[in-house]
């Protein structure tokens, strides 16, 4: 993972610096998945200092990009979000151009499009975009921000019982963040959005699921299950 220095440059007739656009993105990510941002959870996502953290949101205040909730997490205002949904639409759609178009898998296209994204402008995202065939989603299911949303009826993985059937709608960009090697081994069991999964046996002891797709069976963690999303169908 790429170590984030704070710089000092805001030119706001230029949009955000590469720094906060890197802020913008985590804070979206992490918010998307419904956990509470904070400081330490932003130090350790762009493996940063606390001290390093807690100057760049007090400048992100005062932008009027961030604000604190009452239970003092960090939430996008409106402006900040227009911004960080902009960021990660250009970061989705280059990861798409990059695994249908240049044969990249999942983590190799996540980390290409996070150092391409900065550089994409407004009408090249676009006429990407149409190239591509207007895709709704990344490579692994997450929604492009201004053309989808989340599947109102997914659930965690972890969430669902023995004899569920699902389809994998997506696999959380927490995992692709901080966990790549979970998303190889994902891809690489064609563990994949429409993927349909059954769920043999929930081990509560073990924390674990017994899955089977296609006719393959895997066992997987409460805490890799819990990073995939899926759409039931009974």
């Amino acid at each position: 993972m790429q170590k984030i220095q704070l710089d000092n440059t805001n030119n706001a007739s230029q949009g955000p610096s590469e720094v906060v656009s890197h802020y913008l993105e985590a804070i979206f990510y992490i918010w998307a998945e419904g956990e509470p941002v904070k400081s330490a959870r932003l130090a350790d996502w762009l493996s940063v200092s606390r001290p390093t953290v807690t100057v760049a949101v007090r400048r992100m205040t005062r932008d009027g990009l961030v604000r604190f909730n009452a239970r003092k997490d960090i939430e996008l205002t409106a402006k900040g979000r227009r911004l960080a949904e902009a960021i990660v639409r250009r970061h989705r759609i280059m990861e798409r151009w990059l695994t249908d178009a240049l044969g990249f898998d999942w983590v190799t296209a996540d980390a290409e499009a996070a150092r391409l994204e900065h550089a994409v402008s407004d009408v090249v995202e676009k006429r990407l975009y149409k190239a591509l065939g207007k895709p709704q989603t990344c490579p692994h299911g997450n929604p492009i921000p201004g053309y989808s949303e989340v599947e109102a009826r997914e659930v965690r993985l972890a969430s669902l019982g023995t004899g569920d059937r699902a389809n994998i709608s997506r696999v959380s960009e927490v995992a692709e963040r901080e966990a790549p090697r979970l998303l190889a081994y994902l891809h690489q069991r064609n563990l994949v959005p429409g993927r349909e999964v059954r769920v043999l046996e929930v081990d509560d002891v073990a924390k674990t699921l017994r899955i089977q797709a296609a006719k393959r069976k895997f066992t997987l963690s409460h805490e890799t299950a819990a990073k995939v999303w899926a759409v039931p169908t009974r």
